[in-house]
């Protein structure tokens, strides 16, 4: 459950701005943000209001990040266990343990649903795709 008491607006800054940067430095991630993030100034905004309104329940982010994920091409579940393995490195150096461990839950329900969003985006677009194992992430 969201709450303000979790963490600060500066602790959630830093947050995304961690781990956006380990994502950008990342020799596998990088290079796949990089082609579809046009405006890094525009979006890590975007990212502190998404992750600010998930954790403290400030509610500013307005958004739909499941349409913009699903049309992603080649997308595997190697790299969604990549980037929360980025994720986790980037919470276990906050001094924040409560938001560390509540960021990591929230962090891990996000990434299956768009894991399993994407699948099942691409079974509708391709005959014969079979949504079937290999969805879970850990």
């Amino acid at each position: 459950m969201p709450s303000a008491d979790l963490c600060t607006e500066g602790e959630i800054v830093q947050l995304v701005h961690g781990f956006y940067d380990n994502v950008r430095r990342d020799e596998v991630l990088g290079p796949i943000f990089d082609r579809h993030v046009k405006n890094w100034d525009a979006h890590l905004p975007t990212m502190v209001d998404f992750w600010s309104s998930a954790l403290r329940g400030t509610a500013r982010f307005r958004g739909s990040p499941m349409p913009k994920h699903a049309a992603l091409p080649g997308l595997s579940i190697e790299l969604f266990q990549r980037w929360l393995r980025l994720f986790r490195e980037t919470t276990s150096a906050l001094p924040n343990a409560a938001l560390a461990e509540q960021a990591n839950d929230l962090a891990k329900r996000i990434a299956q649903s768009l894991w399993y969003g994407y699948r099942m985006s691409q079974a509708k677009q391709t005959p014969g795709f079979r949504v079937g194992s290999g969805t879970e992430l850990n």
